[in-house]
C-alpha cells in the first residue's frame, strides 16, 4: 500500500511539473511570437526607402529567428516618442534624435553606418550653381535677400548643427526670428536638395552622405549645386535598442548589421557598411543639444 501511495504521489508531482513546464514553454513561445519592432527616421521620402526596409526586415527576421517589423516614420520626433512609450524595440535615429531618446528613455546606441569606411559625415549648406553665393560669409552678409531651407527640425545635419552656426553668426534664432528673406523646414534631406535644385530656395542645409547618395543615384543633378559651407565631422546616425533589450538579442543584431552588404539597403542610408557604436560617440551632439536647450545638462 505504501509503495502504491508513493507511486501515485510521484505521478501527481510529475504531472504538475510537466504542466508548469508546458505553461512556461507556451509563455516563452508567445513572447517570441511578438514582432521585434524597429522605427526608422525618414532620411529620404518614405516611398524611396520601402524596398530597402523590406529587405532589412527579412535579414533581421532570419537572424533573430523571430518576426521583425520595420516601419519608416513620417517625422523624426515620432520615432523618439515611439521609443519613449515602449512602442518599438529598436530605432534608426539621427544623432540629435538619439541623444534626445537616450535622455528620455535610456535608448542605447549599438550600431552605426560607415561612409567610405569611416563612421563620420558633415552638415553641408548647398546652393544652386547659378546663385551669387559662394561662401557662408556671402550668405550671412546678404541674408535678407535669400530664402533658406532646413530639413526636419529634429535633424542633426539638416537643422541642429547649421542652426548653431547661423545663430553664432547672428542671422538665425528660430523659424520666426531670423535675418533671412524666409526660412522653411522641408521635412527631409531629399526635399531640401530638390528645393535648391529647382531654385525654390536659395540655400539649404543637408546631410553630406545623403547629398552624395542623391547625386550618385541621379535623383538630383550634382552639376547644379555648390557647397558653400561644411561642418566639422559628425558621428554617423545610430541604430539604438530599447534599454531593456537583452544582451543575446543585441549581439544577434550587431552580427546581422555587420554582415549586411546588400547595395540597396546600404544606399538607402548613403552607407558603405556598418560598424559598432556606443553612447559615448555622441557626446559632441549631446553638448550641442544642451547648448540649444533641447535637453538638460
Amino acid at each position: 500500500m505504501k509503495k502504491k501511495t508513493l507511486y501515485v504521489l510521484f505521478l501527481v508531482i510529475t504531472l504538475v511539473l510537466s504542466a508548469c513546464g508546458s505553461n512556461a514553454s507556451d509563455e516563452n513561445k508567445k513572447d517570441n511570437e511578438e514582432p521585434f519592432t524597429i522605427g526608422v527616421i525618414p532620411v529620404q521620402t518614405v516611398g524611396e526607402m520601402e524596398t530597402a526596409m523590406d529587405k532589412l526586415q527579412s535579414i533581421l527576421t532570419k537572424e533573430l529567428n523571430r518576426e521583425v517589423s520595420v516601419e519608416v516614420y513620417p517625422d523624426y520626433n515620432g520615432v523618439v516618442e515611439a521609443m519613449n512609450y515602449n512602442k518599438i524595440d529598436m530605432a534608426y535615429f539621427g544623432p540629435l534624435t538619439y541623444v534626445v531618446a537616450h535622455d528620455k528613455s535610456g535608448a542605447k546606441a549599438i550600431i552605426t553606418q560607415l561612409i567610405d569606411g569611416e563612421p563620420f559625415y558633415h552638415s553641408y549648406i548647398i546652393t544652386h550653381k547659378d546663385s551669387p553665393l559662394n561662401s557662408i560669409e556671402d550668405l550671412v552678409a546678404n541674408s535678407k535677400e535669400f530664402d533658406f531651407a532646413f530639413g526636419d527640425i529634429n535633424s542633426t545635419s539638416g537643422s541642429l548643427i547649421p542652426s548653431i552656426e547661423l545663430k553664432d553668426r547672428g542671422v538665425f534664432e528660430s523659424e520666426d526670428e531670423h535675418q533671412f528673406k524666409s526660412v522653411r523646414f522641408t521635412g527631409s534631406h531629399d526635399a531640401t536638395a530638390l528645393a535648391v535644385q529647382n531654385q525654390l530656395v536659395d540655400a539649404g542645409a543637408i546631410d553630406s552622405a545623403i547629398y552624395n547618395q542623391l547625386v550618385e543615384s541621379k535623383k538630383i543633378d550634382g552639376s547644379l549645386f555648390k557647397t558653400i559651407w561644411e561642418s566639422e565631422k559628425l558621428f554617423q546616425y545610430p541604430w539604438a535598442v530599447h534599454k531593456d533589450t537583452d544582451d543575446e538579442t543585441i549581439q544577434k543584431l550587431k552580427s546581422a548589421f555587420l554582415a549586411i552588404d546588400d547595395e540597396e539597403i546600404l544606399a538607402a542610408f548613403g552607407a558603405s557598411g556598418f560598424t559598432e557604436a556606443t553612447d559615448a560617440d555622441y557626446e559632441s551632439i549631446r553638448q550641442a543639444a544642451i547648448k540649444q536647450g533641447i535637453i538638460n545638462e
